[in-house]
């Protein structure tokens, strides 16, 4: 199984930080998803970073790369995490939005899996936490036709790792144990699902 770990936005774009500057969501998660592919290669899965620029990388070349994969290997043998930072505001003040989720297209398909098995990984990574979660369909992740995942033939999730424009979200991503915790979660989510 291929496992393509994406990360949000870059350097460049706009906004897309903490109100006090701490968290740059580029560099943020650049970090996480590069200890994800670490962790993930280091248990001898076939694992690596869609995008190893700084740079914003459009969302059509993206999926371009991640359908390139699939077209090689099938489908069914490549999967897509895109890691991002949630913010309820512009980023100029501290807002009250707080907890982790994902995301996954309308519709039922493997992505849901992929889902469902990170949303347990975050409960067991995240105690105390609010998941965000949306069981209308019968599973917890919340569904939005993003460009990422409706574009691409991979099963693809998008998790929004907590609120950088959070105060009490923003201090625990800054600490070790919370990037920790991210790294863990993704790892064992991936990992869980590719058992089934």
């Amino acid at each position: 199984m291929k496992i393509l770990i994406d990360n949000g936005h870059g350097r460049e774009t706009p906004g897309k930080r903490s109100p006090d500057g701490r968290l740059l969501e580029y560099a943020y998660t650049r970090g996480i998803a590069r200890r994800i592919v670490s962790a993930l290669t280091a248990q001898g899965h076939d694992a690596e970073l869609l995008v190893p620029e700084q740079e914003d990388i459009s969302l059509p070349e993206r999926c371009r790369r991640v359908n390139d994969w699939c077209r090689r290997l099938g489908k069914d043998n490549v999967i897509l995490v895109s890691i991002h930072i949630n913010a309820a505001g512009h980023g100029d003040r501290w807002m009250k939005a707080r907890g982790w989720c994902a995301y996954t297209t309308r519709g039922n398909s493997r992505a849901d899996r992929l889902a469902t098995s990170l949303y347990d990984a975050a409960a067991r990574h995240l105690p105390g936490m609010r998941l965000r979660t949306d069981f209308t369909d019968g599973d917890p992740d919340l569904e939005k036709n993003f460009y990422i995942l409706l574009h691409t033939a991979a099963p693809a999730v998008l998790s929004e790792s907590l609120f950088m424009d959070n105060q009490a979200d923003c201090d625990f991503l800054m600490t070790p144990e919370g990037q920790q915790s991210l790294v863990d979660l993704h790892v064992d989510g991936i990992c869980s699902f590719m058992s089934q």
